[in-house]
């Protein structure tokens, strides 16, 4: 197609979590159990304006989705792309949240990277992907009011990523182990507004330096399980003393959850980015049924209901018809 034919693209981009444990605001990765859609489509006329429209599916609520541009992931990136290359068309922005918002999942960058890959081919930008995920990055100001990178690599991007920020911006994907398989659970708390920049300010500032080589040694652990494709020396990995401990008291049922997981053969268990869903990591999917309703009783044992999905990681946004694999339990 060509680009003067070219007035409306559809792009989808996957859920993703974050951290991995030991991994905070380096590691992500995607997951194809949920994903955004932003349909991107070019006015006649030129005025630099931008409209937002957001609708919700069974999983979410449209209306925790901010239509006020300087607010919405989406509009942020779709803004500072505009001025960057110049384009004043104006511009409709139609989102469609599949990623639950605000649980670790990844939701204001799917919707960022899905409005970015959208943005480049409308336009016909030919933009790298690594610059791709350095304006889907501006997207977060909205929900954590800095850039980070984690998340909306593993979108971009799918797969395993590693993010570098200093001296420069800097993202390896790695292939995840094909017979890796997580299982996701997510309580239906009320998640309260600005969840995740809430849940940055709770870190501490100092930490021991043996917490750190303690770190430094679980992070390499995971990246090692991840490049040799070993399941569980990435599970081996996945345990962090820092990150998780700061969190987990915003979690009800954390410690059920993660107990019960492991019992029932799962091979890790993290918290998935800022909470609260968690997620456990498993070698084939043998026992992921038998995990997800493990998780799901350590929350309901916390009075709190919840869902479980069971997921493989995910390739990265794309430009094509919608595909979304939602195993819900």
């Amino acid at each position: 197609m060509e680009k003067s034919d070219l007035s409306t693209c559809v792009a989808y981009a996957p859920s993703s979590t974050a951290n991995i444990g030991p991994g905070y605001d380096v590691f992500g990765l995607g997951l194809d159990v949920f994903e955004d859609k932003v349909t991107l489509s070019r006015m006649s006329t030129r005025s630099n304006r931008i409209t937002i429209r957001a609708t919700g599916d069974t999983n979410n609520s449209s209306n925790m989705v901010p239509s006020k541009l300087e607010s919405n992931s989406a509009g942020l990136v779709i803004k500072k792309m505009s001025n960057d290359f110049g384009i004043d068309y104006d511009l409709d922005v139609s989102i469609s949240k599949g990623v639950p918002v605000g649980f670790g999942m990844g939701s204001s960058a799917a919707s960022a990277a899905a409005a970015a890959i959208a943005f480049d081919r409308l336009f016909d930008l030919e933009i790298d992907k690594p610059k791709l995920v350095e304006y889907a990055a501006e997207g977060e100001i909205a929900s954590a009011g800095v850039k980070h990178y984690d998340n909306v690599s593993a979108s971009v991007l799918g797969g395993f990523v590693i993010v570098r920020t200093n001296p420069k911006l800097e993202v390896i994907r790695i292939e995840p182990p094909e017979d890796l398989v997580l299982v996701i659970a997510i309580p239906l708390i009320r998640v309260p507004e600005g969840k995740t920049e809430k849940a940055r300010n709770l870190l501490p500032h100092k930490v021991p330096l043996s917490d750190v080589v303690v770190t430094l040694s679980n992070a390499s652990m995971v990246v090692a399980g991840f490049i040799l494709k070993d399941v569980e020396m990435i599970a081996r990995g996945i345990h962090d003393i820092i990150v998780e401990p700061a969190r987990r008291d915003l979690i009800p049922g954390y410690i059920g959850v993660k107990k019960n997981a492991l019992e029932a053969g799962s091979l890790a268990v993290t918290i998935s980015g800022a909470g609260p869903s968690m997620i456990s990591f498993l070698k084939t999917a043998k026992y992921a049924k038998h995990v997800a309703n493990a998780m799901a009783m350590g929350f309901n044992e916390a009075n709190v209901k919840s869902r479980t999905y069971i997921s493989r990681p995910s390739p990265g946004a794309r430009i094509t018809n919608p595909k979304v694999s939602k195993n819900e339990k």
